[in-house]
């Protein structure tokens, strides 16, 4: 004790001994004497090169590096890709310090050699922002999550998503390449810093796109990891596993081979606690020590179009998957992966709805109970070839597999305002699923010429089969008047196939060099679906399901095809970027019912056109926005007189009149961040206003039965934004601050029909959230968060009733490192809803805890996790909209503990000499 007290009043004296400093100066090219802009200017320790502070240069090239040190001698480091590197010792006498202009040369080296030499925390170029890794300082065995958290501009949040300057980043490379498909959180929590040499940070291209330098999405990012050329070969991965009460288990892990340009990697994991196993879930704390203890309220997530930890309820999950990437020759490299999972998930609910009619209300509950049975194949494969300088061909096939089995029991009664019963339906369905799709994407780039001109061709064909075997034995009263008992013993056999081809070519023609274009763009699209489903009834002379219901039954063939010629212009530069463009539609939408002779064709004809605009102010500061006008056709089951009578209660018919409905979506943004302060700032506007929009028109009996068809409405719209904040900033070497603001809120007008009067409906929500993160290295880490859900429902008629809704959170995760072999992980989440009806909980605790122990120099590690600290789990949520107010709660994982092992090792070595000891 005495010995630990003396260190922190040693620590507190030398904070003492830190002094404010600030070095100046004009960066300028040495032969045309024009100012640098976005250089990298960093200062560092001369005994350890430890960085101290960094900034880059503004519009004028100036600079101002602010910071705190001890140190009585710094070095001043100035990078710039292309030109010679700068440097200066400096000797800390006095705390300002001008170093005046500095011209800086043309480097005689090539550009690619310049970037790898450089030690700068971070480099900007033309559409990519580059950190280097050597320059943040993390935790001893940190993942690349890790990491990403200590970047300026960086977020990222408990279940992995990351955003960058406010931007989502939706894929994540592994040098370039795929790491098991687009889930990120398999890549940023599993692969490790030490591997890692930079980090890039660009707009989502297409291979297609970057061949042929147009611009990307500008509303989506893309995180390269650059694995360091000296550690890129040998072998590293990661086990675990681990049991808890309430028969709790989790078991998972990852094995990867680098050699070079060739990467093989394999995962395999299963756990009954609702973690997917390699993403949104326990992984981190699995592998990472137990810092998150990171909580889902349904346990879920997609990959590639598969569901991976299954819906509301305990999910016993497993998965296992490979994949490889590799580089033949230069201009070739293929990736492939393989994915299996399987997930068992059980679920009761309970659901009150509170139903808005016009002259009354009623009230309706339901009790359920689900078991379901999932299992998942999914095969991937990416083949890119450049054929020469100006030729590209990608091959993208995509092939999954499911079969489900899944059985469910339903209960459900509906009272009037005196709380009398007025009908109440029991359903038993038991259901066997199997189902495969195959997808194949083929792109063909030329470019030709010097100008930026160039042809691309893009062929897709999807292939869909779904075989379905449902029992369904239920029973409706109705009670009133007009009693009436529907009873139902069915067998439903069902058949849906779809066939898409879609071809689009496309030509882009330069008009001024590199700067202006006109894209000529034309695409065919034939979608033809087959719905068949034979429905028995079962006959009790003979025991069997032989008696063919005509009237539930169905053999459509659908289909929906389009041509759609565009053209437009597109002017780009180093700091604009525009382009308009205008199309034309013309769909086909086709029925056929061969049971019953329904026959339809409607013909869909529309004009689309776009504008986007983007203007970059500096390298860090850009606004964009944008205006579309977009068609949509009703889908064929609104447009089909065909009456569906499979729910007694909610009997649905389309409406073959329907018009399609026309789109006007305008949204416009910025983004900024000031390297200097170390200071983000974004924001972002989406409005959307829509004509004959597509909407339920239902009527409710005396029986609270429901009859719907679809009507066209206009007066619709929606809208959603938000605006954030964050800064950060050292105190000095040991200890950080981090804090931000954020509000995001959306809206929207619906007009429906309620028993053949039409009203309409506002909803507007509010999400204001605050966060800070307080970081003493090597001691504790700290972040308090608070948000605030608002929500106000109005209606343009006094029939129903305006409303508000009001949920506040409040959560706070503790991390402290002392002893720096010992862990204490602690995340704490307080709910409360204001508006929750009776017998539902109104607030809760949730506290998720965990103590983990480090040995084998770091490589292993024992984890204590304690889940739901104060068994106070609950999983209820109220919606709301114009005709209803619900209340839900359903199954959820209880409090359980449970102690995991879990062991690394590492064999990747220098210039690819494999290290003889995996924890050296």
């Amino acid at each position: 004790m005495r010995r630990s007290f003396s260190v922190l009043i040693f620590l507190f004296v030398s904070f003492g001994y830190s002094q404010n400093v600030e070095v100046s100066g004009t960066l300028i090219d040495n032969e045309t004497r024009d100012p640098l802009e976005a250089a990298t200017v960093f200062m560092e320790t001369v005994k350890d090169s430890t960085l101290i502070t960094y900034t880059i240069t503004d519009k004028n090239g100036k600079f101002a590096l602010e910071g705190k040190t001890s140190e009585k001698n710094v070095r001043v480091n100035i990078s710039f890709v292309g030109y010679e590197n700068f440097q200066k010792r400096i000797n800390l006498d006095k705390p300002s310090h001008d170093l005046g202009i500095i011209p800086l040369s043309v480097s005689v080296a090539s550009l690619d050699e310049v970037v790898v030499k450089s030690r700068a925390p971070i480099t900007i170029k033309k559409d990519t922002l580059e950190f280097n890794v050597a320059s943040f300082k993390t935790k001893k065995n940190a993942s690349v999550e890790d990491l990403l958290k200590e970047l300026p501009g960086v977020e990222v949040d408990a279940q992995g998503h990351i955003t960058v300057n406010g931007k989502p980043v939706n894929k994540i490379l592994v040098n370039g390449k795929p790491f098991f498909g687009d889930d990120p959180t398999i890549a940023t929590r599993n692969l490790t810093k030490e591997i890692v040499e930079k980090i890039q940070v660009t707009d989502t291209k297409t291979d297609s796109q970057a061949f042929t330098g147009e611009k990307g999405d500008d509303t989506n990012k893309t995180i390269n990891i650059k694995i360091d050329e000296e550690k890129n070969k040998g072998v590293f991965g990661r086990v675990a596993a681990g049991g808890g009460t309430d028969k709790r288990f989790e078991y998972a892990g990852l094995i990867n081979y680098f050699d070079n340009d060739l990467r093989v990697s394999a995962l395999a994991s299963g756990n009954n606690i609702n973690s997917p196993g390699f993403s949104f879930g326990e992984i981190e704390k699995m592998f990472g020590g137990g810092r998150r203890v990171s909580f889902n309220s349904n346990g879920s997530f997609s990959y590639n179009g598969m569901s991976f930890g299954g819906g509301d309820g305990i999910t016993n999950s497993r998965t296992a998957g490979t994949s490889i990437a590799n580089d033949f020759g230069k201009e070739t490299d293929l990736s492939a992966d393989y994915f299996y999972s399987s997930a068992n998930t059980f679920n009761e609910e309970l659901r009150n709805r509170e139903n808005i009619l016009p002259e009354n209300r009623y009230f309706s509950k339901v009790r359920s109970k689900s078991e379901t049975d999932n299992d998942n194949h999914a095969a991937n494969l990416k083949f890119k070839t450049q054929i020469d300088s100006t030729f590209l061909i990608e091959i993208r096939p995509q092939l999954t597999f499911n079969k489900a089995i899944s059985g469910f029991k339903k209960n459900e009664e509906s009272r009037n305002l005196n709380q009398e019963l007025i009908n109440q339906s029991n359903n038993d369905n038991h259901s066997e699923r199997q189902g495969s799709n195959f997808n194949n994407r083929l792109t063909i780039t030329k470019k030709y010429g010097n100008k930026g001109a160039f042809f691309r061709l893009i062929t897709n064909n999807k292939i869909n089969a779904v075989d379905n075997q449902d029992y369904t034995n239920s029973e409706t009263e109705i009670f009133g008047d007009n009693p009436n008992i529907i009873s139902r013993n069915q067998l439903a056999n069902g058949k849906n196939t779809a066939a898409d081809f879609t071809v689009t070519p496309s030509w882009r023609l330069p008009i001024i060099a590199d700067t202006l274009f006109l894209n000529l763009e034309y695409t065919f699209e034939k979608d033809k679906r087959k719905d068949k489903k034979d429905v028995f009834d079962f006959d009790e002379f003979s025991q069997e399901y032989t008696n063919f219901n005509t009237a539930q039954s169905t053999d459509f063939t659908n289909t929906n095809q389009h041509s759609r010629p565009e053209v437009g212009v597109t002017y780009t530069s180093e700091k604009i970027y525009a382009r308009i463009n205008a199309a034309y539609v013309f769909r086909t939408l086709e029925s056929d019912d061969a049971l019953r002779n329904i026959n339809f064709k409607n013909n869909f004809n529309a004009l689309e056109m776009g504008v986007n605009f983007r203007y970059k102010f500096s390298k860090s500061f850009s606004v964009f926005s944008g205006y579309y006008l977009e068609n949509s056709a009703p889908q064929i089951d609104q447009l089909s007189p065909f009456i569906d009578i499979s729910d007694p209660l909610n009997i649905t018919q389309g409406n073959p009149n329907l018009k399609p409905s026309n789109s006007h979506r305008l949204y416009l943004g910025g983004n900024n961040y000031d390297f200097k302060n170390q200071t983000g700032f974004y924001s972002y506007l989406n409005f959307e206003i829509t004509d004959n929009s597509v909407v339920p028109k239902t009527t409710i009996d005396e029986n609270l039965v429901k009859t719907t068809t679809y009507a066209n409405v206009n007066g619709t719209y929606n809208f959603s934004g938000n605006i954030g904040f964050n800064k950060s900033f050292k105190i000095d070497s040991l200890r950080t601050l981090k804090y931000g603001a954020f509000i995001y809120t959306t809206g929207n007008k619906n007009v429906n029909f309620n028993n053949e009067m039409q009203y309409s409906s506002t909803t507007i929500s509010y999400y204001p959230s605050l966060n800070a993160s307080f970081t003493w290295k090597d001691l504790f880490e700290f972040s308090p968060r608070y948000s605030i859900g608002y929500s106000t429902n109005s209606f343009d008629i006094d029939a129903f009733e305006d409303s508000n809704y009001t949920r506040h959170e409040l959560g706070l995760r503790a991390t402290t490192f002392v002893p720096k072999f010992l862990e204490w992980s602690n995340d704490i989440k307080y709910i409360y809803n204001t508006d929750v009806a009776d017998g539902f909980n109104r607030s809760y605790v949730f506290w998720n805890s965990s103590l983990t122990y480090s040995f084998l120099k770091d490589s292993g590690s024992a984890t204590l996790k304690v889940y739901d600290l104060l068994n106070q789990n609950s999983n209820v949520r109220r919606t709301s909209n114009q005709d209803y107010i619900q209340d839900v709660q359903s199954t959820v994982l209880k409090q359980y503990f449970m102690l995991t092992l879990s062991y690394k090792f590492n064999t990747l070595g220098k210039k690819g000499e494999i290290k003889d000891n995996p924890w050296e």
